[in-house]
């Protein structure tokens, strides 16, 4: 999926000054706050965005969104440390 939007042009200048990767920015932003409406999983986020567990635990705090499982990835991550244990 393409998005795309306007900036001011004010803005658009600090951003080259400053040689920002704006469309990576973007992406992150709009994932994190899908995250925070509850619109995707944290796999998703981290998955979507190519980032281990810790990264984007990592990512999550640098928005100020707090760590929350939802029900299903509870029991995921319940069922991977039964597996691990009995290894």
């Amino acid at each position: 999926m393409t998005i795309s939007f306007e900036l001011p042009s004010e803005i658009e200048e600090r951003i080259r000054n400053e040689s920002i990767d704006v469309n990576d920015k973007a992406k992150e932003a709009f994932l994190v706050e899908l995250y925070r409406e509850q619109k995707i999983t944290q796999y998703q986020l981290g998955q979507t965005l190519g980032l281990d567990d810790y990264e984007t635990d990592g990512l999550l705090k640098r928005y100020g969104v707090g760590y929350e499982l939802s029900l299903d990835e509870f029991e995921e991550q319940r069922a991977y440390l039964r597996e691990r244990r009995s290894q």
